[in-house]
């Protein structure tokens, strides 16, 4: 399998699809998902002629599980090295959730030189939880009760993670087993002990002086039923933070809006990659 070793010896696994000289479009997963997590968006965009490239963040996936660096500089400079390594340019950056941030953190850290365009979906920018400056965050015992479902029992944590993730909990949505089964198997791929540090750097990184300096375009792209992260203090916000971000929201979407819009969302990040 392809990986690219980074200064600190964390071999990150990732995935290179497509013609190498198209224009590529680089995809951040979600917690605690690995790049598989694309896997509709990277089909449907290769066959559109696209070159597609996706790694899994240290401690996630087919990555290494190192106990030191999981947390969102490390997380930026690991995708900065993947992106060094394949020597890609004038990408379109799409970031889901915990990956959004990670989208964000990457343009405010290493700056916009391999990057054309972004989309952040679901994401968890520019903080979840409650702070003085965000007063209308999720108080910090929801983030508690995410580490303690991690560190009880998180193969039982997941497979019910997976419910509200994806909005399976609605009226008239029916339990869609295969989705439920892969959120559980792409977790469980992943390392308890990168996992854990992880549910810190989505709720608690306040990712605000890094939407400021975004200077590329950039589409906010959020559902209005995000049970996971709400809109109102996600994706609503950061438009605003954003200089020039467009905004569309999805009617009734979930977080996992990947999957269950996967159709509408393939063909919004097709125009804005075409545009």
């Amino acid at each position: 399998m392809p990986f690219v070793t980074t200064a600190d010896g964390t071999n990150i696994f990732y995935k290179d699809w497509g013609p190498k000289d198209a224009r590529p479009i680089v995809f951040s997963h979600g917690w605690p998902l690995c790049s598989d997590a694309w896997d509709g968006q990277m089909l449907f965009l290769v066959q559109q002629g696209f070159r597609v490239v996706a790694h899994d963040r240290r401690g996630h996936g087919r990555s290494d599980q190192p106990s030191s660096g999981n947390d969102m500089d490390t997380y930026a400079d690991d995708l900065a090295a993947v992106l060094d390594a394949l020597d890609i340019r004038n990408a379109v950056m799409v970031g889901h959730s915990t990956g959004g941030g990670e989208v964000a953190h990457y343009l405010g850290r290493h700056g916009s030189s391999r990057a054309a365009k972004a989309v952040l979906i679901g994401a968890v920018p520019p903080i979840m939880v409650s702070t003085a400056q965000w007063p209308d965050g999720l108080d910090i015992s929801v983030f508690d009760g995410i580490r303690n479902g991690v560190f009880d029992n998180r193969s039982n944590f997941y497979l019910e993670l997976a419910i509200p993730f994806y909005g399976m909990n609605r009226g008239g949505v029916a339990i869609n087993d295969g989705l439920r089964h892969t959120f559980w198997n792409q977790g469980m791929m992943g390392g308890i002990i990168g996992q854990y540090a992880c549910v810190r750097e989505f709720s608690e990184v306040d990712y605000t002086p890094d939407l400021e300096k975004i200077d590329i375009p950039v589409l906010v792209i959020h559902g209005d039923d995000d049970q996971i992260v709400p809109i109102a203090h996600a994706g609503a916000l950061t438009a605003k933070i954003v200089k020039g971000a467009v905004l569309k929201i999805y009617q009734g979407a979930p977080h996992g809006l990947a999957s269950t819009h996967q159709d509408k969302l393939n063909a919004d990040l097709l125009a804005f990659a075409k545009d």
